[in-house]
């Protein structure tokens, strides 16, 4: 049976709150910390993906990011790869203390962005001796530019001055995460029926993102991180998911040892709530954790 215990922890000074699962509170078990898509909280896909790894007798942490849901931190929803990539590293921390986890086997997975974000944590944290990545959305700033043209250099410019704007002011100016019209974080059809509906919008989460974020998530790239993660790698992902192209990029630089399954599915959001591929893919990662934590 699966007990989930609220936690709290420090990361660079500010409170993070999370969810720790825990299927054997009798014995030192190998530890997991999740991490997951564009201004998500504990309760959304890598809560899901927590409380299934947690079943395959694994314990696992989801929690908030600073500036985000339960956790504090300003201003709010505040999207930093730099800042996420410090949280996790401190989330490992208080992971290695606990009774139930044995220090030595430590493993992490990312969803969707969170793939991206844990590549930068993994790359430089030798405590993490396996990893793996559900739908990875593994930014490229080249790609980025290529895809907005004109727009990058305009969106960064807007972010410095939306960053000026909070620092002299104490507001942040914020747009909505998800949404059908007008300038949204995530253009996407499918984030809108997940984020902006009651299929995924729970009751921690807030449907906005802080515009100086941009100043930090375009600039972010995940790819710079795969020659350097040389540790076990599993890819899950899918012909619809979000930038497949990408994602081979990613998982053709990578330096350790690595394997990639393809999983079909419907789009990206699916893999963050729907128990046809969440229960597979926990399977496939569970045997990826077994073998090499």
């Amino acid at each position: 049976m699966v007990t989930a215990r609220r936690v709290t922890f420090d990361s660079e000074g500010e409170t993070l709150v999370g969810n720790l699962f825990v299927a054997d509170e009798g014995t030192r078990q190998p530890a997991i910390v999740l991490d997951g898509p564009l201004t998500s909280v504990k309760e959304q896909a890598q809560g899901n993906y927590a409380r299934a790894l947690a079943e395959q007798g694994f314990v696992t942490l989801a929690f908030d990011h600073r500036f985000f849901g339960e956790s504090s931190g300003e201003p709010r929803q505040y999207e930093s790869p730099p800042k996420k990539i410090e949280d996790i590293h401190h989330a490992i921390t208080f992971l290695m203390k606990q009774n139930a986890v044995d220090p030595e086997r430590i493993g992490a997975v990312g969803v969707c962005a969170g793939g991206g974000y844990m590549a930068g944590a993994v790359a430089d944290d030798p405590r993490i001796r396996a990893w793996a990545a559900v739908a990875g959305f593994f930014h490229d700033v080249e790609k980025q530019r290529e895809w907005m043209g004109d727009g990058y250099d305009a969106a960064l410019e807007a972010a410095k001055a939306a960053e000026r704007e909070w620092r002299e002011t104490g507001t942040a100016a914020t747009i909505p995460a998800v949404g059908k019209t007008g300038d949204v974080a995530m253009p996407l059809a499918e984030a809108y029926e997940f984020y902006g509906t009651s299929r995924g919008a729970v009751p921690n989460y807030v449907n906005a993102f802080a515009v100086m974020s941009r100043a930090d998530t375009l600039p972010y790239d995940a790819q710079s991180a795969a020659a350097r993660i040389n540790i076990p790698t599993l890819m899950i992902h899918s012909e619809k998911a979000l930038a497949p192209a990408l994602a081979r990029k990613f998982f053709d630089a990578l330096s350790g040892p690595k394997d990639i399954v393809w999983f079909d599915s419907q789009g990206q959001i699916d893999f963050y709530d729907d128990p046809k591929l969440i229960e597979p893919a926990a399977e496939r990662l569970a045997a990826h954790f077994r073998e090499r934590l």
